[in-house]
């Protein structure tokens, strides 16, 4: 995996929809539609300073939108979740098409919040949207409708959005049927532009549970940015060693022990940079977080990116801006059909250089088949003994030089006991699981007492197992061998769905399933077994953010990442335990 980021691996980027026709057109953006953007932006300072709420603030989007002559209404929704319930409102407004029926639609939207955190206000990125909205009307040249969204907060309320829209309202979201819809949603835009300026434009384009948009709409982004409008294009917030001299050490990508002669290699500078791309990929993706809004949208097979404003000190702004969203909304218009002839399982290791799924699917696939044959070698094992003749070892006695020699018999391998102990393991999970979304745990979050619990119970109830007759097989053999051809078929699947898990999956699992092993010592059994309770459960206590964060993901957005690891992942690793506890 570590040779994922290097350069001979990737290749450069193309267009396969020979339709989208990207950078083809005159852009009709002007000076004049930044005046209205800098003019809706300074309402928007007002209702900063003023803090107006959530429905004050909707009221004011939905009025902006019916001057215009927009159709314009606003969503109120609330989640319920363990720790209470999470309300909003969100404006939206559609804007006909006046070439087509209005079976097809392009959406454009802002949150409220940006993706830069800490309370930030995407107030450019909403002016935009308002101004834009303001500017497209006066055009008769679109086939499909257009639809502008401001959700409010900064995940959830496209969620909600999009829940209702689609007809997909899950039960614990409570939420007003939208007024005004339109066809079916193809591709969309969500921009994101907090600070007052921008050097370059930052491409977001993971979504939840692993997906991905089709690449041609990011290949169509880059050419657009660049030749449109003159802004460099880069992955996430990342910026290359030669565009970020004046940044360091924020930019920086190595630790400043490194010596010089290293930090200034080019060579390790571009490894160091894809890297950094990446890892960061993967933190997405493995999680099933999205990257941004517009990873909400790909669950409905919309392809989505969010546009992020760099910060800098200039040179660019909203003309910059509004000129690429332009030309990137005048491409997507030109589509007959949904996106469908690039790729959808790739990693982006620069703005314009990727891996395909060919390139970096073998790196856990061969971990996968390795422990496979691992766990079957361990059933044939487990199929056979030796057996030493007292004649044979009187034999020996006279010739020391040679070894006793056995003879091999077949022996049963009654898999009762190991079932009982895969099944019980996996159960035991389902109820960790209930447990942290319960609104107990919300209330009195005592990891250290789950821990404790879900360490402590195999144990006591080991002994309750039958034991296998002397001429059958060890349960720890027999459950080892299972261990491990189960978690190969886990890592298999999972990596053709979401590389990143299976790549965690084998970094956390790949070693420690293989080398469990019994042990005669009852202290050393004991050791293992406390390690590989922390490699399973540890996270409850160590990583505490996290769990709170996976636990919303999955009430909210539906993310598998949190029922994943506590029924599937932590069983797997519990399996390799026991079986380190069972030679004690």
């Amino acid at each position: 995996m570590l040779l994922i980021p290097i350069p001979m691996l990737s290749q450069g980027t193309y267009i396969d929809e020979n339709a989208l026709q990207p950078a083809q057109v005159n852009t009709y953006w002007n000076w004049g539609d930044v005046h209205t953007a800098d003019l809706q932006l300074y309402q928007l300072n007002g209702i900063q300073e003023r803090n107006l709420t959530s429905e004050q603030r909707a009221e004011f989007f939905r009025t902006e939108f019916s001057k215009l002559g927009l159709a314009a209404s606003i969503q109120n929704y609330t989640f319920s979740t363990s720790k209470g319930t999470v309300s909003g409102n969100n404006a939206y407004a559609v804007m006909s098409s006046p070439r087509a029926a209005g079976t097809e639609a392009i959406v454009i939207s802002a949150s409220w919040l940006s993706r830069a955190g800490r309370g930030t206000l995407n107030l450019r990125g909403t002016s935009t949207v308002l101004s834009l909205a303001a500017f497209l009307k006066d055009y008769s040249l679109w086939a499909k409708d257009i639809i502008f969204i401001i959700s409010d907060d900064y995940l959830h309320g496209m969620h909600a959005w999009l829940n209702a829209y689609h007809g997909t309202i899950p039960s614990n979201l409570r939420t007003d049927p939208l007024e005004h819809t339109s066809g079916v949603i193809w591709t969309a835009l969500n921009i994101d532009y907090s600070s007052h300026s921008f050097s370059h434009l930052g491409v977001f384009h993971e979504g939840l549970n692993g997906r991905l948009p089709n690449q041609d709409l990011i290949n169509s982004f880059r050419l657009i940015s660049h030749y449109t409008g003159g802004v460099p294009m880069t992955v996430y917030d990342h910026l290359e060693y030669s565009d970020s001299v004046d940044r360091l050490p924020e930019q920086n990508l190595f630790p400043p022990w490194v010596p010089p002669f290293i930090q200034q290699s080019p060579q390790l500078q571009q490894y160091g940079y894809r890297v950094r791309n990446v890892v960061r990929h993967i933190g997405y993706q493995a999680r099933g977080m999205c990257s941004g809004v517009h990873g909400l949208m790909h669950q409905f097979r919309i392809d989505a990116i969010t546009l992020f404003a760099v910060p800098a000190d200039g040179p660019h702004g909203f003309h910059a801006l509004g000129r690429i969203v332009e030309s990137t909304l005048r491409t997507m218009n030109n589509l007959l059909e949904r996106l469908h002839a690039s790729f959808f399982f790739y990693i982006l290791t620069s703005p314009g250089t990727f891996m395909k799924i060919g390139m970096f699917l073998p790196s856990t696939i061969l971990v996968s088949v390795a422990m496979l044959f691992r766990g079957l070698g361990e059933w044939v094992t487990a199929g056979w003994v030796c057996e030493i003749s007292e004649a044979s070892l009187k034999g020996n006695e006279t010739e020391k030089s040679s070894p006793a020699r056995g003879t091999w018999r077949n022996r049963q391998r009654p898999m009762l006991s190991a079932l009982i102990v895969v099944v019980t393991t996996h159960v035991l999970g389902v109820l960790v699981f209930n447990l942290v979304c319960s609104r107990w745990f919300a209330e009195y979050p005592s990891v250290s007492f789950i821990f404790t619990t879900v360490s402590v119970i195999p144990p006591v109830l080991l002994p309750l197992l039958s034991t296998n007759a002397p001429e059958a097989a060890p349960t720890s053999m027999l459950l080892k061998s299972s261990n491990l051809c189960l978690a190969s078929t886990v890592i298999s699947i999972t990596s053709l769905l979401n590389f990143s898990l299976a790549a965690m999956l084998v970094t956390t699992m790949g070693i420690p399933l293989a080398t469990s092993c019994t042990s005669s010592s009852t202290t050393t059994s004991r050791l293992r077994y406390a390690g590989y309770c922390v490699l399973a459960w540890g996270w409850l206590v160590l990583l505490p953010g996290e769990v709170e964060s996976a636990i919303w993901n999955w009430e909210v957005l539906g993310v598998w990442f949190a029922p994943f690891i506590c029924i599937v992942y932590a069983p797997l690793v519990m399996q390799a335990a026991i079986v380190c506890l069972q030679g004690s």
